[in-house]
């Protein structure tokens, strides 16, 4: 194993007159793709960030700025001011790549990025494989977003551990319409590159312009999230998919009936699931097609290179705990956090799983008080202390509900004398539009709690989720 240049550089010595990105009209070969992420050498920083839709520029990134020894903190830009000034300065950021107008807000020198690659090229240093390669910020259980500290050595088993259950080959068309900023959207970047694939980048979801996308560059491989997949059957009619030969979802669990009629759309297709999380950089598990039709409600089996293991007898329900070199280093600047997950080796996923007598994962819940929303984490936590802070509120508690559209819904119950709508405008002062609670239940008798004074939140989430078979959605 060795640094994040080994996929570029094998991709441009044998591939170079292939193309290698397609970015709207734009297109460019691997040699070219090689010049100009071999400019990014002359970026004098050592922490950068990227705040921005996906783009060639943004790939570039991913390729370029840690084969420099740099450190990639790829930033949501779905988040607040407020939000994004918390990772800028926790990361200690000294230079930021960005068309975003808040951008000059956040008090980063901001890089001319066309004028950079256009500059003189730099060989590739070569950088120790367990050197840090990129901060990505996830929520946190306290409230305060947490920063996961990838390695080289992480991101390339992860692309190795794709490569082995995938199969990604020169002939593929690669769709990357998952957000980069989210390792569902880097997961295949650096596995479509060693093998010489065709990546084709759209800035963001829309179902129609994803649709057009597939037929027109003829895409055999493409990731969504359920919710991503929800929003194409509805749209679906009149176009022609049929190059489709291999489709991911991740991110979040899907209903049986999307389930079923994903399947439906397309027969012909290898239509499978992934299991991960930013901490495992991130695949752990894999549903094959095949399985879908024997067990449609599981995560699927380990891929190879990772150790799972439910820490409970086989078949009861335990926490879901996950090793190997795909585990990230720890959380940025958090050493209590890394000392609770990070436990001999293992890393603690907070999920609630068991495991069948053939070796199948099933998620049955979160010991994390986390909300998986249209394939974006939402921590409970951190909406409920924007609420608290209302004068007009009480007590909030906040959970997910199943919702068809997004898979969980933000849910909160307040106690307190304030109009719904009015909390919902508090959240958005604050609060990435995806964190602000759909509904807002508002009551007057205080929220249940046990004996000794603690909420009883479970109580509350209960019916919303009666029939089910799992607590997650």
């Amino acid at each position: 194993m060795s640094d994040l240049s080994w996929p570029l550089a094998r991709a441009e010595r044998l591939f170079a007159d292939d193309v290698a990105v397609v970015d709207g009209p734009r297109s460019v070969t691997y040699a070219e793709l090689g010049r100009r992420v071999r400019a990014l050498g002359g970026l004098d920083a050592e922490r950068v960030g990227y705040l921005g839709p996906n783009s060639l520029a943004h790939m570039e990134c991913w390729l370029g700025l840690p084969a420099f020894g740099k450190v990639l903190v790829d930033l949501n830009y779905r988040l607040s001011l407020e939000e994004l000034a918390f990772m800028v300065q926790d990361a200690g950021l000294d230079a930021l790549i960005s068309d975003d107008p808040r951008a000059s807000d956040l008090g980063v020198p901001l890089v001319d990025y066309e004028a950079l690659v256009a500059g003189p090229e730099h060989a590739f240093p070569g950088v120790r494989e367990n050197a840090l390669a990129a901060i990505s910020y996830t929520g946190g259980t306290t409230g305060t977003p947490k920063g996961v500290m990838l390695s080289h050595r992480n991101l390339l088993s992860n692309a190795l551990h794709n490569l082995a259950v995938t199969g990604h080959a020169r002939e593929d068309r690669w769709l990357h319409v998952c957000p980069m900023f989210h390792v569902a959207g880097t997961s295949n970047v650096f596995a479509c590159t060693w093998v010489g694939a065709r990546s084709v980048i759209l800035p963001r979801f829309e179902p129609l312009a994803v649709l057009r996308a597939i037929e027109q560059h003829s895409i055999t491989h493409a990731v969504f999230v359920p919710t991503m997949l929800a929003m194409l059957l509805e749209h679906a009619d009149g176009h022609d998919v049929s190059a489709l030969r291999h489709l991911q979802y991740a991110a979040s669990p899907i209903s049986p009936e999307l389930q079923r009629r994903v399947l439906e759309w397309l027969p012909d297709c290898d239509v499978v699931q992934f299991y991960g999380m930013t901490e495992a950089a991130p695949t752990v598990t894999r549903l094959s097609r095949a399985d879908h039709d024997t067990r449609p409600s599981s995560m699927g089996v380990v891929v190879p290179g990772v150790q799972a293991e439910v820490r409970a007898p086989r078949g009861e329900v335990g926490e879901l705990w996950v090793r190997g070199p795909n585990i990230m280093l720890g959380y940025w600047n958090r050493p209590e956090a890394t000392a609770a997950a990070l436990v001999d080796g293992w890393y603690r996923t907070g999920d609630l799983a068991r495991e069948d007598a053939d070796g199948y994962f099933f998620m049955v819940d979160r010991a994390k008080d986390m909300i998986i929303t249209g394939g974006e984490n939402v921590y409970s936590v951190e909406v409920e202390a924007v609420l608290s802070q209302h004068p007009a509120v009480d007590e909030v508690a906040v959970f997910g509900v199943p919702d068809e559209r997004w898979g969980e819904a933000v849910h909160a119950v307040v106690v307190g004398r304030a109009r719904p709508e009015e909390l919902r405008e508090h959240c958005r002062a604050a609060l990435a539009g995806f964190k602000v609670p759909r509904m807002i239940e508002v009551r007057e008798e205080p929220l249940p709690k046990s004996g000794a004074g603690k909420l009883l939140k479970h109580q509350l989430r209960a019916p919303y989720w009666a029939g089910r078979d799992r607590l997650v959605s």
